[in-house]
């Protein structure tokens, strides 16, 4: 299903909705181009709409009998993401993963892509257009950023972990105490960005560690391969892997290693509700 042609098709698909849908908007928004899904930190733009309209169009076309799960078509069909559990082959799409960054004129958004068939994530593309970074990922066949190989390697001994974790506005209760266990000696926890950045940053060694404590899979499909193919890992709080179609045990953690990831889901483990003191 994955060869080289259908990477390079993507990519030009990407990269296209990108010029058209996107960056023409980017810094120039109109206050009615700007609206409120479920609340003043959910936010959708012409460009979300667009974009995800363009790469619906033409991710099918390149893989005929696909589909696509995509954050504003799941947002008006919520009935649409339980396609992730079908047997068609399944785009995940993410136009526009950093919303609040681009209306507010910021470059710290990007396009985010990933193939998926029967719960396994097949190939991923994270494109950041205003800083002209395009990553991709090939299940099995590594991961690349503007064609250089990706290897996120290992921190090293004795550094203060990078983390970066869900914001406290978007977390429960219990949620916040799982990720209160961050807050400790040797680490340093901060708010999330885009999490397709993010997860860039785990795959290019310059981010030690995500943690988040939502399940959204056009969020996470793309940048959970690409830190896979990267020589990371990843492990929900229960202690298995994220599972692309839900019910997931949260918060849940990536990082740039095997030991790092026990070591922060160790932490987590300790900070949530019930945990021996």
């Amino acid at each position: 299903m994955i060869d080289e042609q259908l990477v390079a098709d993507v990519e030009a698909a990407v990269r296209q909705a990108a010029a058209v849908e996107i960056m023409p908007r980017w810094q120039r928004l109109a206050e009615h181009e700007v609206t409120v899904k479920t609340g003043p930190h959910d936010l959708v733009t012409i460009a979300d709409r667009g974009a995800e309209r363009r790469l619906a169009r033409d991710l099918t076309r390149i893989l005929p009998g696909s589909v696509v799960v995509g954050e504003e078509g799941v947002h008006e069909d919520p009935e649409g993401y339980a396609a992730l559990g079908g047997d068609a082959p399944v785009w995940i799409v993410d136009p526009v993963d950093g919303t609040r960054q681009f209306v507010r004129g910021e470059p710290g958004f990007c396009t985010l892509v990933a193939l998926a068939h029967h719960g396994r994530i097949l190939a991923s593309w994270t494109y950041a257009p205003a800083r002209e970074l395009l990553a991709h990922a090939r299940r099995g066949a590594g991961a690349w950023l503007n064609g250089e190989p990706l290897d996120a390697g290992s921190p090293p001994p004795g550094k203060v972990l990078e983390v970066a974790c869900s914001h406290p506005d978007f977390t429960t209760h219990d949620q916040k105490r799982a990720l209160s266990g961050l807050w400790t000696d040797g680490v340093a926890p901060r708010p999330c960005g885009s999490a397709g950045l993010e997860y860039l940053a785990v795959a290019s060694g310059r981010l030690d560690a995500v943690a988040f404590s939502w399940e959204l899979a056009w969020d996470h499909a793309a940048g959970l391969l690409l830190v896979a193919e990267a020589g990371g890992a990843h492990l929900t709080i229960s202690g298995e892997p994220f599972a692309l179609a839900g019910d997931n045990a949260l918060p849940f953690t990536a990082a740039r290693d095997e030991a790092t990831t026990r070591r922060i889901l160790g932490l987590l483990t300790a900070g949530r509700p019930g945990a021996a003191a």
